[in-house]
This record gives structure tokens, C-alpha cells and sequence, in this order.
């Protein structure tokens, strides 16, 4: 077994592309010591319907049940979800939840999908924030403070928002007043209780050079003393590890030597030794 494990998953339950039963054996076949199903909650915003895991989620756990049996003594299959901001469900019942925030409310009160597409994002600088770049971060900052409130599992692509910011397009990620709502919304997470995810799911998709989330946000974690976990943030199978080794790499500069695997057991750090 390698010092891997892939728990930031969607299968065709919500927005991926392959079943449960094939996202589970790519893990199985690289070698991950646990697989995770991490379907995204079920949320009322009417852009999420189709991509997003129904609210009676009785199917979902009774596929993972399987595949924990199926894989029982050679892999660990865990039961999680994706928790959106503005999800309508909770997380009670599952094995661990990545908190997630893909929604920004705008002063108006309407929501906007950060990640949906590069033209809702302008939409929303433009409408509700009348082209005032770092309004708008310090604003979707806010509601990742929310979430890391909550003491998710894992805060996850915690900087999710500059998904389509390739070439500063839409706020300079250097502004200091930027970098000082991101990192207000970091300190709220508790290292006792919280992994902090390096996930390279914008990589595989073609959005991003780099692994969620920024080095200095990183760094940051490391002088809080929390944990990281390498997530693919997987919506295929040929993904379901993908850019691990960069994702280590950049840890590694970060001052992490090991990552935390999340298996039936709990907590297993190991080292970053891709």
C-alpha cells in the first residue's frame, strides 16, 4: 500500500462522470490505503439540480455500504459528503464531511456559483459589488469563516474562488487586504479538529497550474500547527489520485513532512514521501 488515500470524490450520484463502483477500484488499483464517496449535499439553488445528491440520501449510503463490504480487508471505504454553505441537509450520520463553500451572497442578498463558471463570477463582481474586486473575496472569505466554524472534517478548496483568477483576471491575489480575509478565515478553523486539504481537482480540470489553496495560506496552517490531506477532489476515475506528487512537493515547501490518510480507524498520518 501506498501512503495515499482519496476521499474527496463525486461519482454519477451527483456531478461526476464515473459510477461509485469504478471510482472505488481506481482507488483500490493505485494503491490508496481508504476511498472515500463525497457526494455534494443537496442545496436549493436551482443551477445545482442534477449535480448535486438528492435529499433522501438512502440510496447513496446503501452504495457505500456495499462497497465497504466488497473491499472489507483490502481498502477502507468510507461514507462522507460534501457540504455546501448553503446546503439544506447535515452531515449527521457519516463517517466525515468536507466543508465547502461554492456560494457567495452578494449585498443584494442573491447567490452566486463561484465555481460554476467564469462568466457568473464577473456577473457578480459587476452587479453586486459594482467591480470592487476585494469586497467581493472579503465577502466569500466570510462565509469560509462560517464554515470553518463548524469544525468540518476537512475544509475544503478553501480558496475556491480563484478557480478562473488565472493572470489576476478578477482580483489580484496579492492584495493585502485579500490575503488578510483569507487568512481571518484559516485562523477560524480548528487544527485539533480540522484537516486543511491540498487538493488538485482545479489541475486535473484545467483551471489551475497549482494545488488549493494558495502557498502562504499553507505556511499559515503549518505555524497553527494543523494537518493536511492530499485530495484530487476526483470526478473521474483516471483522476482519483491525480498531481498527489505536486501536491506533496508543494507541501513539502510549506514545512509539511507528512499528511494525514483518513481510514475506518481515524486519523493515520504518514509521511509526504512521493
Amino acid at each position: 500500500m501506498k501512503n495515499i488515500c482519496s476521499v474527496h470524490t463525486h461519482s454519477t450520484l451527483c456531478d461526476g462522470k464515473d459510477t461509485l463502483v469504478e471510482m472505488a477500484r481506481a482507488a483500490f488499483e493505485a494503491g490508496a490505503v481508504s476511498f472515500g464517496a463525497s457526494g455534494h449535499s443537496h442545496t436549493p439553488m436551482p443551477w445545482d439540480a442534477g449535480c448535486v445528491l438528492p435529499t433522501d440520501m438512502t440510496a447513496y449510503r446503501e452504495e457505500v455500504l456495499r462497497l465497504q463490504e466488497a473491499y472489507g480487508g483490502r481498502m477502507d471505504v468510507l461514507l462522507g459528503i460534501e457540504l455546501d454553505n448553503c446546503a439544506d441537509v447535515t452531515a449527521e450520520g457519516f463517517d466525515y464531511w468536507i466543508g465547502s463553500v461554492h456560494h457567495l451572497r452578494g449585498p443584494s442578498g442573491s447567490w452566486y456559483a463561484v465555481d460554476l463558471d467564469s462568466e457568473t463570477l464577473e456577473r457578480c463582481l459587476r452587479e453586486e459589488f459594482q467591480g470592487g474586486s476585494r469586497r467581493m473575496v472579503e465577502r466569500y472569505y466570510d462565509e469560509v469563516r462560517r464554515m470553518a466554524e463548524r469544525k468540518p472534517t476537512i475544509l475544503g478548496h478553501m480558496d475556491l474562488i480563484a478557480k478562473f483568477n488565472r493572470d489576476g483576471r478578477f482580483f489580484d491575489e496579492a492584495d493585502p487586504g485579500c490575503r488578510s480575509a483569507a487568512l481571518e478565515a484559516l485562523r477560524a478553523a480548528d487544527p485539533g479538529e480540522t484537516l486543511l486539504e491540498v487538493n488538485t481537482g482545479a489541475m486535473s480540470r484545467g483551471y489551475r497550474s497549482v494545488p488549493y489553496p494558495d502557498f502562504f495560506l499553507l505556511r499559515a496552517w503549518r505555524d497553527m500547527g494543523g494537518n493536511i490531506i492530499l485530495t484530487a477532489d476526483a470526478h473521474s476515475a483516471g483522476s482519483i489520485v491525480y498531481g498527489y506528487a505536486q501536491a506533496a512537493e508543494l507541501a513539502r515547501a510549506a514545512g509539511f513532512a507528512r499528511s494525514v490518510l483518513l481510514t475506518r480507524k481515524g486519523w493515520e498520518e504518514r509521511p509526504l514521501d512521493f
